[in-house]
């Protein structure tokens, strides 16, 4: 079984899938406490769910794209199956982890996204370098940031681990409402670097909170 928080329906706001519709599994619980986070709720209330009831929810609705997120879905063993489960199923499946535990266990196919947690976080010290020995075609990495030592941060592991050799997309995600984006949009011109500026899509088309078309919620 597998404790879930939430199941909707929104835009996705993140990634290099951002502005397509799709179906979001938010997973229960986290390992972590980032300074900046917006989805504590997800260690507040879950419901008990199998493999099978989630892939069923999920179809009900004419949508090719879900994310699995959280919370941290890797504190979950069962999440590789349902991630499994879902491409099987022909889904586009994005898995969004916080870093700190194995990608490893998500098999071919499913498309990783890993927020390399920056120092504004207090959370850096959790970050699994090991991760990054198993990037792969299609995974992402993200970089949350505050100021201009996240910045400085970000920049650090880019070269130390040679992530733009790898060809996968490396996005910046100011703060809202913390870090104005034309200042982050700043240091990466004058940088010179293939850096992505990522804007939260969700946050910015609904300001006063994002409306979900909810299937279920814990």
């Amino acid at each position: 079984m597998i404790l879930v928080n939430e199941i909707f329906v929104s835009i996705q706001g993140e990634s290099t899938f951002m502005g397509y519709p799709c179906i979001f599994v938010r997973l229960y619980g986290c390992n972590l406490n980032c300074s900046y986070c917006d989805t504590s709720y997800a260690k507040k209330n879950f419901r008990e769910m199998s493999i099978e009831e989630i892939v069923r929810i999920c179809g009900q609705y004419q949508i090719r794209l879900v994310e699995i997120t959280g919370g941290e879905p890797l504190l979950q063993s069962e999440t590789p199956a349902l991630a499994w489960s879902l491409i099987s199923r022909d889904y586009t499946v994005l898995v969004e982890t916080n870093g700190s535990l194995d990608i490893g266990t998500l098999g071919p196919g499913i498309r990783r996204i890993i927020d390399i947690k920056c120092p504004s976080s207090n959370e850096s010290h959790n970050n699994r370098w090991e991760n990054l020995g198993l990037l792969r075609d299609g995974d992402e990495i993200k970089f949350v940031i505050q100021n201009r030592a996240d910045y400085e941060y970000a920049l650090k592991v880019v070269e130390e681990y040679d992530l733009l050799a790898m060809g996968i997309p490396i996005h910046l995600s100011p703060v809202m409402d913390v870090l104005g984006p034309p200042l982050v949009a700043e240091w990466i011109l004058k940088d010179r670097l293939p850096l992505r500026l990522h804007l939260q899509l969700h946050k910015i088309i609904w300001p006063e909170g994002e409306p979900k078309f909810r299937a279920w919620k814990g």
